[in-house]
């Protein structure tokens, strides 16, 4: 091997990786593009390896190349890991946690942040609301430290820290529920309702309950994001269907009722997944710890619930 991998080379590497563009890649890393060229091509020829597929534009990786790029991921994490480490034994943890949540946990992060700063008072928080894919493969690139998303029945423990399951409500006009105190998934399926896309996860676990309730799902509006759907709510008009942690952040529209969805139905866990691809960073750990450690667990089971301190509850308002 002639010479040594430089660390230079490895972020210009991942640059590339991530924007899947020469030209972009080199403004990432504040470099000209002919500096990023070359220095990938020396460390072809230190590797002695093709990484590259090269036309008249970038045309992806080889297998090899591929290969590469995972170890460069990993280099560049236990770089910035070990600085981490040094940084936490002279002053204290001062890392910028990184975390990628579900659109549907984004309500839920204040309690996991509150509990991050109190820990480590000189650190701070970066939120992504991100796919739950998404939130995987920037966990095994090392691009996240902590994922919030829904986790399997049997994901292993030493990576994950189950937070709540979800328990659903209905969001719906006032006189619409006049006399009703709770409703079923058949009920759901009665009203003009407002839901999360097609592919997003919650929307799929609203879809497949009321068909196992045997009904069909009456979507008038449909969005991406949390805070659409509250503003159509908003308008007294439609109804929806929402986790319990949504009342934490939005509570409830004036004029709306959110009525608990009872009887046979989901109740996913959420909570947090940790990188699997090698041990986790000091980061991720200790971010694991504190969450754990304030027993946010517990206040977000809690949430939604009468006398629970949020911004409305599921009453009348």
């Amino acid at each position: 091997m002639a010479g040594d991998v430089q660390l230079r080379q490895l972020e210009y590497l991942v640059a590339l990786a991530r924007e899947q563009h020469f030209g972009r890649a080199a403004a990432a890393c504040h470099a000209s593009q002919s500096t990023l060229s070359t220095a990938l091509q020396t460390l072809e020829r230190q590797l002695d390896v093709t990484i590259v597929l090269r036309g008249r534009r970038f045309e992806g990786f080889t297998p090899e190349g591929q290969r590469v790029v995972g170890w460069a991921h990993r280099i560049l994490a236990e770089r910035d890991a070990l600085h981490t480490d040094l940084d936490r034994m002279r002053d204290g943890l001062s890392a910028m946690v990184r975390i990628g949540a579900i659109p549907t946990a984004v309500p839920a992060t204040p309690a996991l942040t509150t509990a991050w700063i109190r820990a480590h008072p000189r650190a701070g928080s970066r939120i992504e609301v991100l796919p739950s894919r998404e939130i995987d493969r920037r966990l095994a690139e090392f691009e996240l430290d902590a994922g919030l998303t829904y986790l399997e029945p049997d994901e292993p423990g030493d990576t994950t820290l189950p937070l709540y399951r979800e328990r659903y409500l209905l969001v719906t006009p006032g006189p619409t529920a006049a006399d009703r105190e709770t409703v079923g998934w058949a009920d759901v399926g009665e009203v003009e309702l407002c839901a999360l896309v097609q592919g997003m996860q919650n929307r799929q676990i609203l879809d497949d309950a009321v068909r196992a309730a045997g009904g069909r799902p009456r979507i008038v509006v449909e969005t991406d994001t949390v805070a659409a759907l509250y503003a159509h709510l908003a308008t007294g008009r439609w109804s929806a269907v929402i986790a319990h942690t949504w009342l934490r952040a939005f509570g409830v529209p004036p004029g709306m009722r959110a009525l608990p969805v009872v009887g046979e139905g989901p109740r996913p866990t959420v909570g947090l997944r940790l990188g699997d691809r090698g041990p986790a960073s000091h980061v991720a750990l200790a971010f694991r710890d504190a969450v754990a450690a304030a027993d946010v667990a517990a206040e977000l089971e809690r949430a939604g619930s009468p006398g629970d301190g949020g911004p409305g509850g599921p009453r009348d308002q």
